[in-house]
């Protein structure tokens, strides 16, 4: 039986689509990457944003018509979407067949097989675990020739207002130290350059008393040679400990990813945030008293309940003090089931938060120039990720800091690291030439 599979959202819903893929080739099921020779198509979805999930509804709905043509054809909606709305899938959606939510993969096979015994049949699971449910499977599937995310734990317990990520993947749960670890050799072994640790709050991983700093530096032990990068982080629950392992080992990349949300200690009041902007600040000094050359990206989000211009500015101010390497930005939407669609009311017009949001792109664009610039004329060793896009007489990789880095191809292959010197800069992307010879 053949299956297709479509993947939305962050990079934790690559990796689960890793872990689908694994599971279901190790249970005989044939993957393809042509849509009409599937036997079933899976959508894995996010749900976080309204915008996303718009576009996956809207892609549900082209899928349609091959299930008109061929009735033997299953359709499956799995992951973040699936658990939020559960049964009102099949309402809102009648001819999907499967929904399928992040705690219960392992039971895709049967599930599947369900199906295909009786035509008329539709499988439904969205149970929330206690416990991770993937300890003993090695994702397969979608990884790049470089990079490979690893899932250290998933869910959330902050319970932030805007935020379904607890109701649709459950509370946090940390995968046992000695699979990460066996994962991350098994990836070396198959000659990855670099591993990505993921999680909704990473800071907060605890597994037997092995809290995320010590977990990082088993790792940073076990593959030397392995360039180790981690998201996402909780403002609140950087340590003192976790930076000092971050500075202490030159293969664990000097870039943290800290979502500020907002710049208005009332506004992440609302949101439920666990810190005031003033410790929010703090957090940033002491990442930088300890760790100097290091990056800071972050989420900004605008228009949230009840936002005035007074709470915008303050936003601005933040960001024109810290200057963030990069942001991801975005304007609120109210999704079903937080508590924010359920007490608190959407009240900022559209037209403003677009406004608002407009100008903290301009910002954030103007302080990623910024930050990129001070990189010009220094020499920084750089991952060869591929072939640039733009002009394939170029190579990209990554610095230590996560920055995209262009310089012209030579001789050197991809997922080697090159000596390079910065030469300009863009708005997004450091130019530089190779020098001496390969690392």
């Amino acid at each position: 039986m053949k299956f297709y599979i479509e993947t939305y959202g962050c990079q934790m819903n690559i990796y689960d689509s890793e872990i689908i893929c694994s599971i279901l080739l190790k249970s005989g099921f044939i993957k393809t990457s042509n849509l009409k020779k599937a036997d079933i198509i899976l959508l894995n979805t996010c749900a976080i944003r309204e915008k996303p999930e718009k576009k996956i509804f809207n892609r549900f709905l082209k899928i349609r018509c091959l299930k008109q043509t061929n009735k033997q054809i299953k359709i499956g909606i799995l992951g973040c979407l699936a658990t939020h709305y559960k049964k009102q899938t099949l309402e809102k959606i009648n001819f999907i067949d499967l929904i399928v939510g992040p705690d219960s993969y392992n039971q895709l096979p049967k599930m599947i097989n369900n199906l295909k015994k009786e035509q008329n049949k539709k499988e439904i699971d969205v149970s929330l675990a206690n416990q991770e449910k993937y300890t003993k499977i090695i994702p397969i599937g979608v990884r790049t020739s470089i990079s490979a995310f690893i899932s250290i734990m998933r869910g959330c317990d902050n319970m932030c207002t805007f935020c379904i990520v607890p109701f649709s993947r459950g509370r946090e749960k940390s995968r046992n130290p000695n699979s990460i670890l066996k994962e991350c050799k098994i990836l070396y072994k198959k000659g990855y350059k670099e591993i990505i640790l993921l999680g909704q709050n990473v800071d907060s991983y605890f597994f037997k008393q092995i809290k995320f700093f010590k977990l990082l530096e088993l790792i940073a032990i076990t593959v030397p040679l392995m360039r180790i990068r981690f998201l996402t982080s909780y403002p609140s629950n950087i340590s003192k400990n976790l930076l000092e392992i971050v500075n202490k080992h030159s293969n664990i990349c000097k870039h943290f990813h800290i979502p500020l949300q907002s710049g208005s200690t009332r506004i992440l009041s609302l949101m439920r945030r666990k810190y005031t902007v003033e410790e929010f600040l703090l957090i940033i000094k002491m990442i930088k008293q300890i760790i100097p050359d290091c990056s800071i990206s972050s989420d900004l989000m605008t228009g949230f309940c009840t936002e005035t211009q007074e709470d915008h500015r303050e936003t601005i101010r933040i960001m024109n003090i810290i200057k963030f390497n990069f942001s991801y930005m975005f304007k609120y939407s109210s999704r079903q089931g937080t508590y924010a669609y359920r007490k608190l009311k959407d009240d900022v017009p559209n037209i403003l938060k677009i406004r608002r949001l407009n100008e903290i792109l301009m910002l954030q664009k103007s302080h990623s120039f910024y930050r990129l610039k001070e990189n010009i004329g220094k020499i920084q060793n750089v991952l060869i990720e591929g072939i640039s896009k733009k002009d394939d007489k170029y190579y990209y990789g990554r610095n230590y800091k996560n920055d995209i880095i262009v310089f012209p191809k030579t001789k050197s292959k991809i997922g080697s690291y090159n000596r390079v010197q910065i030469l300009n800069a863009t708005f997004t992307t450091l130019i530089g030439e190779r020098i001496l010879s390969e690392i």
